[in-house]
């Protein structure tokens, strides 16, 4: 976004007039910004008709008073073209284009498209094909179709690649405080990247919400994300779509691995966005985050009044890293005698139905239970009865204020959740919010939610207190040839990385090799068609004498002439044994064109896509992000010393990985790809066993 075209957006989103061009469209809009009630110039623009909506019609976009703070354009694409043309030349402020019929529609409307971009200028176009902008800080709205919502002031910013989902947003009943809602179509001038960018400076604005079916430009979105981080606002993603991103064939298990599902949640572990999976996961989130603050760590106190209630959320809660301390011995006591004989002092706390409803009972225990020194964050359980039913609604309200006060006086973020989503009322979710409580709607959304929002409080920490270089794209790919393994070693152990020691023979003379390198060795036959040699039988460990060595060549003859004919050589490497490792890792590089370099790592050796124990980075990296990406692997349980197992320094490890990493990375010898599989871990230090590798071809 250049800054004329910010000046544009932000004339757009409070603008003093808006021209609304077009026919039934226009009016539905002129309609929908009536009902969110802007109160500046309306201004139909349509040849045909002298009023729409009771206003008299402009014949056209010359005829307006003045160039126009915001433009709604509803009109067929080619004439779209010519008028976004003509306003640019006026010096309009932004337009949402509405129209569709551009490059979604194949190659004439991908041509319209380009001239479309061409004749912009400085115009701040929202668009094409979508469903436009709705600002309910300053109750602007610039929409097709009804719409919903509402902002007490502050709340989230969400941005679809969705029109429908955006609307669907606007439909909710999840009681989200919204101040931003952006359709952004086919982001022809104006993208996601560049919403974030400028909403994120907004104080309004406590988290921003993106629905992304893909990124043009990850550098880009990179820089927006890390901005909107400095300035304590948490984006919230729900990425569609699994196509693979420049799919291209691949041979190594790195490529298969390292889809675009993976390379997008690397991206969000790089910026600090928080990723989830579904809708409502989403808006929960979100609301969590615009309501209560973020907690400093993933301490809870817990609260129903129901043992079963209390059970749901241990459960869940210890399957995604959640703790429920135990309360100390002198608050232990405290609730054994403001608690009724038949309940049991635990964490989650069954308060039991004796007290419930009663505040000068139930206020003291939350009062107790809730230490800021030993919990981060509070929630309550509460399922609210149905409209018509209200007999027990003000014992539910009852409790759940002696709870807001409870979390009030210990300054920590508070939440009351229902059981199953329908079970809180409108009425009841405004209550809640003005208490200062978020209303969360399920334990499992609601127990997500309170996971991201601590692991987003850690994550904003580490990447602030450790930055690294930008993401670079990748400036040419290229076509990769497969080279040697042996080829592939040498290229190794000249940028510093260890390999054992060997040497490429014939069959007749592996033996000499194999004496000459030293027993106990290993056996490899080499050739284009032996990519994976575990697979064609053609490598054998644990050769320790040169009868062995003969007879192994043999043996592999025959075996791999069984797996495939044509994949038999006369070449092969002759390599030391490498002692027994603590653990076996893939290590694997790849470039991709929008991501740029991206590191695997995982649990390697032959079941290395059976375990689909990995991790992928992208480049450039620290050490410190090295070791986060091996503490999130199940591999790390092995590496840290699993029954008594001997341990490996993770910090070493770290250090090695990302010293190969900038090796890679900076390679000016043409590496297109590399696998390393397996690669041996000891206590401080690694062997890169087996490689395959391709440099990119010169055409």
């Amino acid at each position: 976004m250049t800054p004329e075209q910010r000046k544009g957006f932000e004339r757009l989103l409070t603008p003093r007039h808006i021209a609304f061009i077009g026919g039934t469209d226009a009016i539905i809009a002129i309609g929908e910004a009536r009902r969110r009630g802007y109160t500046g110039q309306y201004w139909p623009v349509n040849p045909k008709r002298d009023q729409m909506c009771d206003l008299p019609c402009f014949a056209s976009v010359d005829s307006l008073p003045e160039a126009p703070d915001a433009v709604f354009l509803a009109i067929p694409a080619e004439a779209a073209v010519a008028t976004v043309e003509k306003l640019a030349i006026m010096g309009a402020g932004g337009v949402v284009c509405y129209t569709a019929g551009f490059k979604e529609s194949g190659s004439s409307g991908e041509k319209l498209e380009q001239r479309l971009k061409q004749v912009v200028g400085d115009t701040a176009l929202i668009g094409p094909n979508c469903y436009g902008v709705v600002n309910y800080l300053d109750n602007v709205a610039l929409w097709p179709f009804a719409h919903g919502g509402s902002c007490p002031g502050f709340g989230a910013a969400i941005i679809t690649q969705s029109g429908m989902f955006s609307s669907d947003i606007s439909m909710s009943q999840r009681s989200l405080p919204l101040t931003h809602l952006i359709s952004a179509g086919n982001q022809t001038v104006l993208g996601l990247e560049d919403f974030v960018d400028t909403l994120c400076e907004n104080p309004a604005v406590r988290a921003i919400g993106v629905h992304i079916e893909g990124l043009a430009d990850i550098p880009k979105f990179e820089q927006a994300a890390l901005k909107a981080l400095q300035h304590n606002t948490p984006i919230v993603a729900l990425k569609t779509g699994s196509s693979e991103i420049g799919s291209r064939l691949t041979i190594s298990h790195t490529g298969s691995m390292s889809g675009a599902k993976d390379l997008y949640e690397a991206l969000f572990e790089r910026t600090g966005v928080i990723s989830v999976t579904n809708p409502s996961q989403l808006l929960e989130t979100l609301k969590y985050l615009c309501i209560v603050k973020p907690p400093k760590g993933r301490k809870i106190a817990g609260f129903t009044c129901s043992g079963g209630g209390a059970t749901m959320l241990a459960d869940y809660a210890e399957t995604i890293g959640l703790e429920f301390p135990a309360f100390g011995p002198q608050t232990t006591q405290d609730l054994v005698q403001a608690l009724p004989p038949i309940a049991t002092v635990s964490n989650p706390l069954d308060y039991t139905t004796p007290i419930w409803g009663q505040p000068e009972y139930t206020g003291p225990v939350f009062q107790k239970a809730i230490d800021p020194t030993r919990v981060d964050a509070a929630i309550l359980v509460q399922d609210y009865p149905a409209p018509g039913l209200d007999e027990s609604k003000v014992y539910y309200q009852n409790d759940a204020h002696a709870f807001a006060v409870a979390a009030q006086m210990a300054n920590i973020p508070a939440a009351i959740c229902a059981t199953l989503p329908e079970n809180i009322d409108a009425k009841t979710r405004a209550f809640l919010i003005n208490s200062g409580v978020a209303p969360m709607q399920g334990i499992h959304e609601t127990l997500n939610a309170v996971a991201h929002a601590a692991e987003w409080t850690q994550q904003r920490q580490k990447i602030l207190a450790s930055p690294v270089p930008p993401l670079q794209t990748a400036q040419t790919l290229g076509v990769g040839q497969l080279i040697n393994e042996a080829d592939g070693k040498a290229k190794l152990r000249s940028m510093g990385i260890p390999v054992p020691s060997g040497y490429i023979s014939s069959g007749n003379l592996a033996p000499d090799i194999a004496q000459q390198v030293g027993f106990p060795v290993v056996l490899k036959m080499m050739g284009p068609k032996l990519i994976h040699k575990t697979e064609a039988s053609a490598i054998i460990l644990g050769l320790k004498t040169t009868t062995e060595v003969r007879q192994a060549v043999t043996k592999m003859r025959a075996s791999v002439t069984l797996f495939n004919p044509c994949a038999v050589t006369d070449i092969f490497l002759v390599e030391s044994q490498a002692a027994k490792p603590l653990a076996e890792m893939v290590i694997g590089f790849r470039q991709d064109p929008q991501f740029g370099w991206v590191v695997t790592l995982g649990s390697g050796g032959v079941f290395v896509e059976l375990l689909e124990d990995t991790r992928s980075v992208l480049l450039p990296v620290s050490a410190d992000r090295i070791a986060q990406a091996l503490g999130r692997l199940k591999l790390s349980k092995v590496l840290s010393g699993f029954r008594g197992g001997p341990v490996a320094d993770m910090q070493i490890l770290a250090h090695e990985i990302a010293k190969i990493c900038n090796a890679v990375q900076t390679d000016e010898t043409g590496l297109h790809e590399l696998e390393m599989n397996p690669v041996f871990i000891y206590s401080r230090s690694l062997l890169a066993v087996d490689v395959l590798a391709q440099q990119t071809a010169i055409v």
